[in-house]
């Protein structure tokens, strides 16, 4: 455990000397700020949802282009060879990792709360959905973490695995939007697959143990697949 938050230290520092961090953090202030504050005086109502709707797509363009150098740089240069001659395990560098890169995002989403103060001194703001909405966008933040971990794990070129990590991400993204091209019987299993659903229920302020073990187990299934993939590579 030590050794994992060691690596965690290292790499959520990285952020933060990197200017890729910083420019990350103000696309995704500008675009939900853009569309927020829009929408907001457009329609006068004193709540986040605008906010909410548009972060599972915008989380979809971010989080894989935060987390493409985590394994792929490593890869490239060499130097994960180098690391694995340190006392530390694969568990150890994937959990490291992921734990960067999620924390990365929960402080890429505290400025946010900038737009509910705004809307809490302008108007009458029902918490309840806000606390139900940043609990969901931390969970769906962790779950693409692990994606992107995943498809940073599979190659050694940093676009490449950005573009995997979309590619997923928008899958489950927009997975209920495509449920009426499969069949009936599969329908609702389909409705479960994605990810937009489960943060729309956490959003609502309506807390399922269903929901918290959907983020919770694509978190585990693509941190095991980027377990498997680094130790294959040994």
């Amino acid at each position: 455990m030590n050794q994992a938050l060691t690596i965690f230290r290292k790499e959520f520092r990285d952020y933060f000397i990197s200017p890729v961090g910083y420019i990350v953090v103000c696309i995704f202030l500008l675009v939900t700020g853009w569309f927020f504050f829009t929408t907001f005086f457009l329609f006068s109502e004193a709540n986040l949802r605008s906010f909410f709707n548009l972060l599972p797509l915008t989380f979809s363009l971010v989080i894989p282009a935060v987390t493409m150098k985590l394994f792929a740089e490593e890869i490239h240069t060499g130097s994960y060879e180098m690391l694995l001659t340190l006392p530390v395990t694969h568990n150890d560098v994937v959990a490291g990792k992921f734990l960067a890169s999620a924390s990365f995002v929960a402080v890429m989403l505290a400025p946010t709360l900038l737009y509910a103060a705004s809307v809490a001194f302008i108007g009458r703001l029902d918490w309840g959905p806000v606390l139900g909405g940043y609990l969901g966008a931390v969970l769906m933040g962790a779950a693409f973490s692990a994606i992107g971990v995943f498809a940073s794990s599979i190659t050694r070129n940093q676009i490449v695995a950005c573009i995997v990590g979309m590619v997923i991400c928008f899958g489950l993204t927009l997975f209920d939007k495509m449920v009426f091209f499969f069949p009936g019987k599969i329908v609702e299993v389909s409705t479960y697959l994605a990810a937009a659903t489960h943060f729309e229920n956490i959003s609502k302020g309506i807390i399922d143990t269903r929901d918290l073990l959907y983020f919770a187990s694509v978190v585990f299934l693509f941190l095991y697949g980027s377990n498997v993939v680094m130790q294959a590579r040994k």
